[in-house]
C-alpha cells in the first residue's frame, strides 16, 4: 500500500502541501473539483512540482508516514527550504 506527500505549486507562486494515496485524481481535484483545498481553489492551475511516496503493508501505517511527512514540510520547513527540496527531488 501506498501514500504519498506532495507540494503544488500555484498560480501565484505560493506552494501548497498535502497527502494523498493517489497524487493524479488529488491534483486533478485541485485543478478542477469542489475537493480541491480551499487554498487552492482561487489559486488555479496548481502543478505537481515535488512528491515522495510511502510504502507501508498496512494502509494506515502508510498513510500515518505520509501525514507525519506533511507535518514536517508545513510546520518546519521555510518557503526557501521547500524551494530547496524541490529542486533536489
Amino acid at each position: 500500500m501506498k501514500a504519498y506527500v506532495y507540494m503544488l505549486r500555484c498560480s501565484d507562486g505560493s506552494l501548497y502541501t498535502g497527502y494523498t494515496t493517489d497524487i493524479e485524481r488529488r491534483v486533478k481535484e485541485h485543478n478542477e473539483g469542489k475537493c480541491g483545498a480551499k487554498a487552492t481553489r482561487s489559486r488555479r492551475p496548481v502543478k505537481l512540482v515535488y512528491s515522495e511516496c510511502f510504502e507501508h503493508e498496512d494502509m494506515r501505517e502508510a498513510k500515518r508516514m505520509a501525514q507525519k511527512r506533511e507535518w514536517h514540510i508545513k510546520h518546519d520547513l521555510n518557503k526557501k527550504e521547500k524551494e530547496a527540496l524541490i529542486k533536489e527531488g
